[in-house]
């Protein structure tokens, strides 16, 4: 049974589901339930839990193909200091009404609720994330924010911590979450101390906005239209004034404006500007040109500039972008 051995012990439980990802449940056991010999710490008692609300002999499938046993129900939820959903079914089926009924039990008591990935789904399903903000993992952000229009979905942080519930984006931000909590609760060291263990960053800079496709754009079907956008993208490193990008669809400044708004959802300049670190983004991933060489092939003009919009979009700089994707930084510009 789940409890509270001392002041100093943490209970934590874990949620568990038919389907779920094996990274995924590791995930609070890695940053909770490690040793931690020599810091001074709360210690912390991870149990995870199948759904059934007794416990029993409760037999869980992975994702990775294996199953293993649950002997814990839901009843434990009820003497947790922390309850995690470390994820949810990929098809985003409904969760079953009697887990949110004590997610809500366990959330007006005091337990600290955490969504990580799509676990996000299920919190706001509870209704503990109503009038509130969130995030979750980048792939279903358009389906959270049709779902749940009562809540303002942050799609490019990797968690937003509201004290009493925190949801994360995907996968590996489920751990910078975690040592998140580790950090604010218990303090920088302890964070660091598992961190190190884990031989990961004690907080990883940036957010999933860095790790998100941007989509070409969908031609207009006027072909004037259609071929200033492929000019548009051929030519990211020209500047590229309205009214001479109008001139070349043949349209007045008012009504290419209005044309393009309709197509792309953005004004022109902010299409460019995405388009441009974009094609940053690329250069920084895959090539071994120098930061002022990408700033002024795409547009920038000067390493300054690509840096500043770098750090505003995507909360990291281009070097550290670099690193994260090539592992190395070549041709670094001081």
């Amino acid at each position: 049974m789940l409890k509270i051995t001392s002041p100093s012990t943490v209970a934590v439980a874990v949620v568990v589901f038919d389907g779920i990802s094996p990274f995924h449940l590791s995930v609070p056991g890695l940053v909770f339930d490690t040793q931690h010999e020599g810091v001074d710490k709360p210690s912390f008692k991870v149990c995870v839990c199948a759904m059934e609300p007794k416990a029993g002999n409760h037999t869980i499938r992975t994702n990775a193909g294996f199953t293993f046993n649950i002997k814990h129900g839901l009843s434990i939820l009820k003497r947790a200091d922390m309850i995690v959903i470390p994820s949810w079914s990929s098809n985003l089926d409904a969760p079953p009404e009697h887990l949110l009924v004590e997610l809500r039990k366990a959330h007006k008591r005091g337990a600290r609720i955490v969504g990580l990935c799509l676990g996000a789904f299920v919190l706001a399903e509870a209704g503990l994330l109503n009038q509130r903000t969130a995030t979750t993992h980048w792939a279903k952000a358009s389906e959270f924010t049709q779902r749940y229009p009562q809540i303002t979905l942050v799609p490019n942080v990797l968690y937003v911590d509201h004290g009493d519930v925190i949801t994360s984006a995907g996968t590996a931000a489920g751990i910078d979450c975690c040592l998140h909590i580790l950090r604010s609760q218990y303090g920088s060291d302890i964070a660091a101390h598992v961190a190190r263990k884990l031989v990961i960053a004690p907080h990883r800079q940036g957010g999933q906005a860095q790790y998100i496709d941007q989509p070409l754009p969908v031609l207009a079907s006027d072909g004037r239209l259609s071929s200033v956008l492929e000019w548009m993208l051929q030519n990211l490193g020209e500047q590229q004034p309205i009214d001479q990008l109008a001139q070349r669809a043949l349209m007045s400044r008012r009504s290419f404006t209005r044309h393009f708004q309709k197509l792309t959802g953005t004004t022109v300049g902010q299409w460019l500007l995405n388009q441009r670190l974009c094609q940053a983004q690329r250069q920084l991933e895959s090539t071994r040109c120098s930061i002022d060489d990408i700033a002024i092939d795409t547009g920038f003009g000067s390493a300054l500039v690509l840096r500043r919009h770098f750090a505003r979009t995507f909360n990291t700089s281009p070097s550290a972008y670099r690193r994260e994707f090539q592992g190395t930084e070549t041709n670094p510009v001081t």
